[in-house]
């Protein structure tokens, strides 16, 4: 198992050298170009020099996560989508070439959403939360409605174009549920909202490359029983990275807690990852911001992220695990 943290940017500051501290050698990363000041890592040498950054920062640049570049042509099936979809296959034979070996990629048009930000948790604390009545009362996205069969058809397509060039690179792409699972948000319909649904992506394609982002918050979200989810996928060989957090609340409204005070226990979560073998990466996930913190950066202040940490590592040692 390889306890990771996600970077927004290659750009050296504190968290990194907290990260280090705590003991983390492996590094997920948001690259975009408004994150980097440079080109799309669909240029190689940009792509290079950021790995060379977190190398010489003492980490291991495991895998990228998130819309590395604009998304929306691809998962609403738009005019251009073509161009990007040539640009999406070559920042994966770059991860190949410079061995980079994970995508965590989702295909929700508006993102991961809350409708509130500042939520009172445990001792002050600050969390993020959804409610859909809020959400219906908003206004639709700028680019229009789009049914579930809309998006179910350019998820197909992506597939499609993109997963033998992921698999002749050697890179792992790991879907990530719909958050918040429900639709539609903004008039555009989200499809990775079930147990259900996520088998029927799997359908899609029988690569070793293609699997999951097994993220617990949002499959609780979804009311599902996360650990048969575990369980099956894990056996499968099918997860291929997790992101842990919890929430209190159902698909219509929730909110996040901190990794302690939530409905999952945890600890039987982790044995159940040892037991079907999981190795790969995980990380915290969508922390409290805590006393002293401005929420700028919501669910991914530093020291929420800090307890998350501590508190998943004690999780891995008490269960035996043998962390990589």
């Amino acid at each position: 198992m390889k306890l990771s943290f996600l970077f927004f940017g290659n750009t050296p500051d504190e968290k990194w050298q907290l990260c280090r501290q705590m003991g983390i050698d492996y590094a997920i990363a948001k690259l975009a170009p408004e994150l980097t000041g440079n080109p799309s890592i669909d240029d190689y040498d940009s792509f290079a020099r950021s790995k060379e950054i977190f190398e010489e920062n003492g980490f291991q640049l495991y895998g990228l996560e998130g819309d590395q570049f604009d998304m929306h042509r691809i998962k609403l099936g738009l005019e251009g989508k073509e161009e990007d979809i040539e640009r999406y296959q070559r920042m994966l034979e770059n991860m190949g070439r410079l061995r980079v070996s994970l995508l965590c990629y989702n295909f929700m048009a508006t993102g991961w959403y809350r409708t509130h930000h500042a939520i009172p948790e445990r001792g002050g604390a600050i969390v993020s939360g959804f409610n859909y009545e809020t959400a219906k009362k908003e206004p639709f996205s700028e680019w229009g409605n789009f049914s579930e069969e809309q998006i179910w058809e350019n998820y197909q397509w992506f597939i499609e174009q993109v997963m033998p060039v992921a698999e002749a690179n050697n890179v792992k792409m790991a879907l990530h549920p719909d958050d918040p699972p429900i639709s539609p948000v903004h008039g555009i319909a989200r499809i990775f909202t079930t147990a259900e649904a996520m088998d029927k992506a799997l359908s899609f394609s029988d690569s070793p490359s293609h699997g999951l982002t097994f993220c617990q918050g949002t499959f609780t979200t979804m009311n599902e029983d996360v650990m048969a989810m575990l369980k099956k996928h894990g056996k499968n060989g099918k997860i291929f990275f997790v992101h842990i957090r919890d929430v209190v609340g159902n698909p219509e409204d929730f909110r996040e807690t901190f990794h302690d005070n939530g409905p999952t226990d945890m600890f039987k979560m982790m044995q159940a990852y040892k037991e079907v073998g999981f190795d790969g990466p995980l990380r915290s996930d969508h922390v409290p911001t805590m006393a002293g913190e401005d929420n700028q950066n919501v669910g991914y202040e530093m020291k929420g992220n800090l307890f998350g940490i501590g508190y998943i590592k004690g999780l891995i040692h008490a269960a035996g695990i043998i962390t990589s």
